[in-house]
């Protein structure tokens, strides 16, 4: 397997600090560390009771892989903000630093003057990317990545999601945001804020379901016969055949005529299919699809 070239430094020389704990913020540090940002991060105290090796940022206690997963590279402080020594810890960090990311609802950081009207008045070169639940005078409301996704239609049933998408989704939106600041401040010498909601992220990977490109009965929502999961003898198929060239390939194997594109959106072709892909195994079908092309991926019980 080749070696991927190494990201390019694109942010060399840019001083990142952040308060934001928990998933988003981290994550969006871990890819501006990746782009070449000094990157430094306060952490409130552990709790008195903590276990030990127990950091400030709950995403420690919730797993610890995640948390060392998300912090290499990352200069790390325990610091606590709501002391005159922690105050002076964050003003020194302040003044060297390019773009401050907080996960902190607007009113805690006005408590900790680090609103923006405080914050520009004494850094006016410093960008602010503040990362907040819902966007505006919602930004005091509490919520977390389930309710965003509920909101926006993407909690089906009672299973969790298979991920926290609002969530990596914000880090991504936060990582646009710095990019943006950066470029400003090059241009112009001055810092700017940035608001980044993660119920707005969660909306954004709403927009397919909103136009109706995934809604039951669509194409890409089950209605096409090659844009499915189907059961296999020892587990489940991600079937992606969905453009005509794949279809017509899939169509092949599984002994149908083809006709048109239509045809795929028909029952009798699911069903075929259906019955096709379930007297076969994992390996048969992975085999099946390396030799005729066709997009697919397993997964075995």
């Amino acid at each position: 397997m080749a070696t991927l070239p190494k990201a390019p430094q694109t942010l060399k020389g840019v001083h990142i600090l952040s308060l934001s704990l928990n998933l988003p913020g981290p994550a969006a540090l871990l890819r501006l560390r990746r782009m070449g940002a000094r990157c430094v991060k306060l952490e409130p105290p552990a709790p008195a009771n903590a276990p030990a090796g127990v950091t400030g940022d709950p995403m420690c206690a919730y797993s610890r892989p995640a948390y060392d997963a998300l912090h290499p590279g990352i200069r790390v402080r325990s610091v606590d903000l709501k002391t005159d020594a922690g105050q002076k810890v964050l003003q020194r960090e302040l003044a060297k630093t390019d773009v401050l990311l907080t996960s902190f609802r607007p009113g805690a950081l006005k408590k900790l003057g680090l609103d923006w009207v405080s914050l520009h008045r004494v850094f006016p070169a410093l960008s602010l990317v503040m990362i907040v639940g819902a966007p505006g005078a919602r930004a005091e409301a509490p919520g977390h990545d389930l309710t965003y996704l509920a909101q926006n239609g993407l909690v089906t049933g009672l299973d969790l999601p298979a991920t926290l998408y609002a969530d990596m989704a914000g880090a991504l939106m936060t990582v646009e945001a710095v990019l943006q600041a950066v470029l400003l401040q090059n241009s112009t010498g001055k810092g700017r804020l940035f608001e980044v909601a993660l119920s707005e992220a969660a909306a954004h990977l709403a927009l397919p379901r909103r136009w109706g490109l995934t809604l039951p009965g669509t194409a890409i929502g089950g209605g096409h016969a090659g844009y499915r999961l189907y059961p296999c003898r020892d587990g489940r198929v991600a079937m992606a055949a969905l453009e005509p060239h794949f279809a017509k390939s899939l169509c092949a194997v599984a002994g149908l005529t083809w006709s048109t594109p239509a045809m795929m959106m028909e029952p009798t072709t699911q069903q075929a299919i259906a019955g096709f892909v379930a007297h076969r195994n994992c390996s048969e079908l992975e085999q099946l699809a390396l030799e005729n092309d066709i997009p697919l991926h397993t997964l075995p019980n």
